[in-house]
């Protein structure tokens, strides 16, 4: 029997293709919509980003000392942070998502960049978002944003300076 060698390559590509679709899981997926809130983010827009937060959405907000709790509230937190921080971007670092059924978490931490006459200021800030799985979309149940603190100055050595030697007894 004479083998098809464009039908074996066809079910090489498949397989792979599969292995591939079969590896993205519940984490992939919030990562992107962490990601994708990122990208909506830099379009500045308040009213792109009410969606990514479920109808009862909680946001604790970088710049805000308000808890905001429904999507009129949410929308005002980003029409204020949009004109704190003209065109603003975000870029997310270390992310550690664990997924638990429906509900997600994704702890890390991000910096906010934003000009402002002329100048480039950036925020680092840690977050929390918490997502509950709606359908084939992962919506925010609640977010919490905070100022990264600054680091702690290097403590002095915790060894004792050493005592001048005595001299020897005579």
């Amino acid at each position: 029997m004479r083998s098809r060698p464009s039908i074996s390559i066809l079910l090489v590509v498949s397989a792979g293709l599969a292995a591939q679709t079969a590896a993205a899981g519940p984490q992939e997926d919030v990562a992107a919509a962490g990601q994708k809130w990122g990208t909506v983010f830099a379009e500045n827009n308040p009213d792109t980003m009410v969606p990514f937060y479920a109808k009862d959405g909680v946001l604790w907000g970088t710049l805000s000392p308000t808890v905001r709790s429904d999507p009129g509230a949410v929308k005002a937190y980003f029409v204020g942070a949009f004109q704190a921080l003209p065109k603003a971007t975000v870029k997310f670092g270390d992310q550690l998502i664990r997924v638990y059924g429906d509900t997600a978490v994704n702890t890390g931490y991000y910096t906010f960049s934003y000009t402002k006459d002329g100048e480039t200021k950036s925020i680092p800030a840690r977050y929390s978002f918490t997502y509950v799985k709606d359908g084939n979309e992962w919506k925010i149940v609640d977010h919490h944003s905070s100022a990264m603190p600054a680091a702690p100055a290097p403590a002095a050595s915790a060894a004792p300076a050493a005592a001048p030697a005595a001299a020897p007894a005579r």
